[in-house]
């Protein structure tokens, strides 16, 4: 069957959409009808997840049972959202679990309200103009995901006003030369994010952040240790290196091992940064919107839960009609970097090989996750996506625009403008365009297969009402429980990233040698040939 005929099929599509309606009439509309489905594949595909006990798997995750087994932890990152009299009720630690996230939220809260009222101020006197958050991975990803998402927010950029965070997290010195060469320093605030507080990359611009800072704000009656008390905070498990640093224990704001890097924006890896330029109320929306999507997830009916339904086509698109890439394609400016966080939230977490027993995957599992704003998108890999390969596609709209503008003369809004595009790319991809049509377009013969589109490309459509800090938190959610759902079905533990890890060792390798040499003139020894030639041509480099 051909989309072309499977969309012209009225009662089928209106089968094929799941409505979601929140508080002040908010609404979330999935439109799965240009999926290549029907309503019997479904059927077939929930009959799937019940096979493999999605429900209980679902109930085990919210109730705190320890399903990352590899690492022996628990997946709480719904937790951090949860408001503070919610009943948590399914986990035998649930009241206590709640008590510490939201001592956290409330230390976060204090502080972010002290500095932004300038009760906190630099060692010069100076207020916090300019937040530097230092992390990498899920560090920093997922929190300039959420600042991107609302800097046009109208009572998000209200509350940023005069203020900007910039976030750091590759270790070339081209991205902290880049981020702080317009910053005065006296005027800056530096987040330092990580888990262990090891992470090399991390661990280099914080200190590469001390040294920046220390010269440029001692005096005689400052020295490194009160500069670096007022102008560096860190958020991490390990307090103790913390203060080793420098950084004031009450500085320290604190999250837990069963929050996963790629699922931590909602703890204090988001919160302090965000809450710093935004506002703690701003955020708490932010989590508010992520635990309504929590309770929808975890409570709705199968046939009704848009993350579970997204998971299953990307079961179904991927291990069973083999399409190992997903495109996905925000109609909004303000979400150009959303695919960014999702690629890393989607394909360190299921991009596995083993089963959770240890036993090899009879098929891959996780998909290639890429995408870029429309329009944008359609003038740069729309055309791979229409005549060459099939790559289904998540297409995300909006109602409203946070910045609506309507010049007269235009025949529409350029909002509008942007939304015409949102809804013909859909159809574009599922009904391409046939000789037939060329022919009667008077197209002539010799560029008949040239301009011919196949179509039959599978997408989805997401439509929201508004995009504000309540709205990213229910997107950020439903893509997280969207992965979860995958990774359940595949029968994968979703939660660890060894993956992560094991160019980290050979990086320490490399890193000794290359001190070795530059230090000593160690020749190089230890590694493949290929490597060895590699290591030599750059430590030649600049000698002669």
């Amino acid at each position: 069957l051909h989309l072309r005929n499977l969309c012209n099929d009225s009662a089928r599509c209106g089968g094929l959409i799941a409505h979601m309606v929140s508080v002040g009439q908010r609404r979330i509309i999935l439109d799965y009808s240009r999926q290549l489905v029907t309503g019997q594949t479904m059927e077939l595909l929930f009959d799937l997840a019940d096979s493999v006990g999605f429900t209980q798997k679902r109930a085990d995750m919210k109730s705190g049972i320890r399903i990352n087994t590899t690492e022996d932890r628990a997946v709480l990152h719904h937790v951090l959202r949860m408001p503070k009299e919610y009943l948590y009720r399914e986990n035998p630690e649930g009241a206590s679990l709640l008590k510490a996230v939201h001592q956290v939220r409330e230390q976060i809260r204090d502080f972010t309200d002290c500095v932004r009222s300038e009760l906190h101020m630099g060692v010069t006197g100076k207020p916090f103009k300019n937040v530097l958050s230092i992390g990498i991975g899920g560090s920093h990803l997922g929190p300039e995901f959420v600042y991107e998402a609302l800097r046009a927010d109208r009572s998000a950029a209200l509350a940023s006003e005069g203020r900007q965070v910039r976030f750091l997290a590759n270790v070339d010195p081209v991205d902290f030369y880049l981020c702080t060469k317009d910053l005065d320093p006296a005027e800056t605030l530096i987040v330092i994010v990580s888990k262990t507080f090891t992470t090399a990359e991390t661990m280099l611009n914080a200190r590469t952040a001390r040294d920046w800072l220390v010269s440029n704000l001692t005096r005689p009656h400052l020295g490194e240790g009160d500069v670096v008390a007022k102008h560096m905070v860190a958020v991490s498990c390990n307090t103790g290196r913390c203060v080793e640093f420098g950084i004031s224990a009450n500085r320290v704001f604190g999250f837990w091992d069963w929050v996963g890097g790629r699922y931590s924006v909602c703890s204090a890896v988001g919160l302090v940064p965000l809450s710093l330029h935004y506002s703690y109320e701003v955020m708490e929306q932010f989590l508010n919107g992520a635990h309504n999507m929590d309770e929808h997830f975890f409570n709705s009916p199968l046939r009704d839960n848009i993350p579970l339904i997204l998971g299953l086509l990307g079961v179904w698109n991927s291990t069973f009609l083999g399409y190992g890439v997903r495109a996905l394609l925000p109609y909004s400016q303000a979400l150009r970097r959303f695919p960014a966080h999702i690629q890393q939230v989607d394909m360190e977490s299921n991009g596995k090989r083993v089963t959770l027993d240890g036993l090899p995957l009879a098929h891959p599992s996780g998909e290639v996750n890429f995408g870029e704003p429309g329009t944008n998108g359609q003038h740069s890999f729309y055309q791979l996506m229409h005549q060459g390969r099939v790559i289904p596609a998540d297409f995300i709209g909006f109602m409203e625009s946070q910045h609506p503008m309507d010049l007269e003369g235009e025949a529409v809004s350029n909002h509008d403008e942007l939304m015409s595009n949102f809804f013909a790319q859909p159809d574009a991809l599922a009904y391409g365009k046939t000789i037939t049509d060329l022919i009667q377009e008077g197209v002539p013969e010799e560029l008949h297969q040239h301009m011919a589109f196949p179509g039959n490309r599978p997408s989805s459509s997401i439509l929201m009402t508004r995009l504000d800090a309540f709205a990213v938190g229910q997107l950020l959610a439903m893509y997280e429980h969207r992965t979860a759902v995958q990774g359940f079905i595949w029968g994968i533990n979703s939660w660890d990233q060894y993956g992560v890890e094991i160019g980290k060792v050979l990086a320490k390798q490399v890193r000794t040698q290359l001190r070795a040499t530059r230090k000593t003139g160690a020749s190089v020894q230890g590694f493949n040939g290929s490597t060895s030639s590699l290591l030599e041509a750059y430590l030649a480099h600049g000698k002669h």
